[in-house]
């Protein structure tokens, strides 16, 4: 059965995948993934792994100044200096069926495409924060209307799993973004359930997914 414990491995597989792409690889161990080094932007510096781990687990292994995230993947810390940025659920969706989505989509495969795709995830707000190297680690996914692309996501395949998160639509609903994210994964990763986290998941769950626990982010207070 797929479990929370599932999902916040896969998510810190992927924070991990992020920072080896900027220089930067973070440590495993059975209670937390943890980088002594900032993080890129938007990317936690710990992710919890067990519900076993404690403050001490995460903070004596990060730079825990200003500008540090945590990611609580269980909900059960208590970081003396932080204060909860925000909560979320983690999500999980049974293998889905393979379906034709309503719009083309295809597997980004080149530097200039990868480009679009942030461009278009991110609306010009955030650049350089994928490179190339990551597609190399992950499978970034886009949907075009007209030659343009206007949703995105990014899968991450593990043996169990497969991790759904930054999911996108800068030109064109949710709706069309997780139907086509759910349609590529069920393409490429056949059989395997589907996991990820939102802070709001109703898009998720019209989509088929289910929420299977809370999560929080701990952000340093300044």
């Amino acid at each position: 059965m797929t479990s929370v414990a599932d999902a916040a491995r896969d998510n810190a597989e992927w924070c991990d995948a992020m920072c080896r792409a900027h220089g930067s690889p973070g440590t495993f161990t059975a209670l937390a993934w943890t980088n002594p080094a900032r993080t890129p932007p938007l990317y936690p510096d710990a992710v919890t792994l067990s519900p076993d781990a404690t403050a001490a687990d995460v903070l004596d292994h990060i730079d825990a100044g200003p500008g540090a995230s945590v990611k609580d993947s269980f909900a059960t810390l208590d970081l003396p200096g932080f204060e909860v940025l925000f909560e979320g659920q983690w999500i999980h969706r049974e293998p889905p069926e393979r379906r034709v989505p309503a719009i083309a989509w295809e597997v980004v495969a080149d530097a200039a495409t990868l480009r679009d795709w942030e461009q278009a995830c991110f609306l010009g707000g955030v650049t350089g924060l994928f490179l190339q190297a990551l597609l190399e680690e992950v499978t970034i996914v886009c949907g075009r209307i007209e030659g343009d692309i206007v949703c995105g996501s990014v899968l991450t395949a593990r043996d169990r799993v497969v991790g759904v998160s930054n999911v996108y639509a800068s030109g064109c609903d949710m709706g069309t973004a997780w139907e086509g994210t759910v349609a590529m994964a069920a393409d490429l990763y056949p059989g395997r359930p589907l996991v990820g986290w939102e802070i709001d998941p109703a898009d998720a769950v019209r989509h088929g997914f289910t929420t299977i626990g809370p999560l929080r982010v701990w952000s340093k207070v300044v």
